[in-house]
């Protein structure tokens, strides 16, 4: 069942917004592509959330194509989704689990 709106932890627009500057410091058409990608997974995700598998402390987790970050997800039981991390791939793993 699609899902309206995702909310971002506060964390994980703080690391979306880290994400977004690197990428525009360096190329403005990199940031558009890796918040384009970001609105694509986020589409996706509400459209079928339940679609990837389950994984620690009930979240999921949605690769990006393009560029080395993981959005990590959850649902909340009034059925809304919520964003815990934005993850590049090579931080350490689980470093956000603090934020369920």
């Amino acid at each position: 069942m699609p899902i309206n709106s995702a909310e971002f932890h506060e964390e994980a627009a703080a690391e979306y917004d880290a994400a977004f500057d690197w990428y525009r410091e360096r190329s403005r058409d990199a940031a558009l592509k890796f918040d384009a990608e970001v609105d694509r997974a986020l589409a996706q995700i509400l459209q079928t959330p339940r679609r990837w598998a389950v994984g620690s402390h009930s979240t999921r987790r949605f690769l990006l194509r393009q560029f080395p970050f993981i959005l990590i997800y959850r649902e909340r039981v009034d059925g809304s989704v919520q964003i815990v991390a934005v993850a590049h791939t090579s931080r350490k793993p689980g470093y956000w689990m603090t934020r369920l």
